[in-house]
């Protein structure tokens, strides 16, 4: 490859996220995560190690002569869950690093590009509160607790920490934070349950962006809706979408045409393997993409659970 041309990249977070927290950039709002204001007993603790895959394409600001996106990439993540007790009220921390390796082509100014690149994304953290309906319980008194409706809050930040060059078009990392508030309610139905959660991101400019320029961009509306059905014995599947707008961005003053008012459905399944160890897998693809954001993505997380809290 010839270092002198452009060359192409892809957010590692955003790609992340939509796998597992499906959670920096366009595609930062599309995660698709179940049961993310569940209730758990205080003090477990939760290690998740996974694998996602990607293929499609990805949009470029307008003001970008970019092109005929093609992408592939193959995700490995770390992340770290902790149960806490929140005056009362049960809450999370949460910490993912993620790694990828990407391929891919795009035309740029017409000329054919390619880039293939591996390194860590930028990691993400969340904390969350469940402000009704989740009490902070031990696992003693978990025992007894059946959720009704649960009323919740987090917000989750993304840290420019990941790999960057800004010789290159986009990279690895995205080279500016993103914060998410989101609200989220939960209710269960028998052996279903219903959640709907609504967000938004928001981003710092990337002062040090290819050639010299400085996007900007808009806050992307992102809301979110899963119908989970909960098997015996501990195994539950779930059917996910969500839509996200907003996002128009601004390079170097120019306006871009590029809102993002786009959908993504798919599905999760969990399964227990013993006390202390499940496996999730996942997929999800674009169903209506006004600005090209539209890959398929699946996946595989194995979750080591449950130690602390005095299990």
């Amino acid at each position: 490859m010839n270092h002198g041309r452009p060359s192409l990249g892809l957010s590692t977070a955003a790609l992340v996220t939509c796998a597992l927290m499906a959670i920096a950039s366009c595609a930062y709002a599309q995660d698709i995560e179940p049961r993310v204001y569940s209730n758990a007993p205080v003090g477990v603790n939760f290690l998740m190690v996974g694998y996602g895959y990607t293929r499609g394409g990805l949009s470029f600001d307008p003001a970008l002569p970019v092109t005929n996106v093609s992408l592939e990439t193959k995700s490995a993540l770390l992340t770290y869950t902790r149960v806490l007790d929140l005056w009362d009220k049960s809450g999370k921390i949460d910490f993912l690093v993620p790694y990828t390796f990407l391929s891919g082509s795009a035309d740029f100014a017409g000329e054919p590009v390619t880039r293939v690149v591996n390194g860590f994304g930028d990691p993400l953290f969340r904390a969350s509160v469940n402000l009704y309906g989740a009490p902070a319980l031990t696992l003693k008194e978990f025992a007894n607790y059946r959720q009704n409706w649960i009323i919740g809050a987090s917000l989750l930040l993304s840290t420019p920490s990941g790999q960057y060059d800004k010789s290159r078009l986009v990279n690895l990392g995205a080279n500016r934070w993103s914060v998410r508030p989101e609200m989220g309610i939960s209710k269960a139905v028998g052996a279903w349950t219903l959640e709907f959660t609504a967000g938004a991101t928001l981003f710092s400019a990337n002062r040090d962006f290819y050639r010299g320029t400085t996007p900007l961009q808009d806050p992307i509306y992102s809301s979110e809706s899963h119908v989970i059905y909960n098997f015996k014995r501990g195994i539950w599947a779930s059917l996910d979408g969500t839509y996200f707008a907003g996002g128009r961005s601004t390079l170097d003053g120019i306006r871009g045409d590029n809102l993002q008012p786009n959908w993504r459905t798919g599905g999760t399944l969990a399964v227990p393997i013993d006390t202390h160890n499940s496996l999730k897998l996942y997929a999800s693809r674009g169903v209506a993409a006004r600005t090209g954001d539209n890959f398929d993505l699946i996946g595989i997380v194995w979750q080591y659970r449950r130690w602390g809290g005095g299990l």
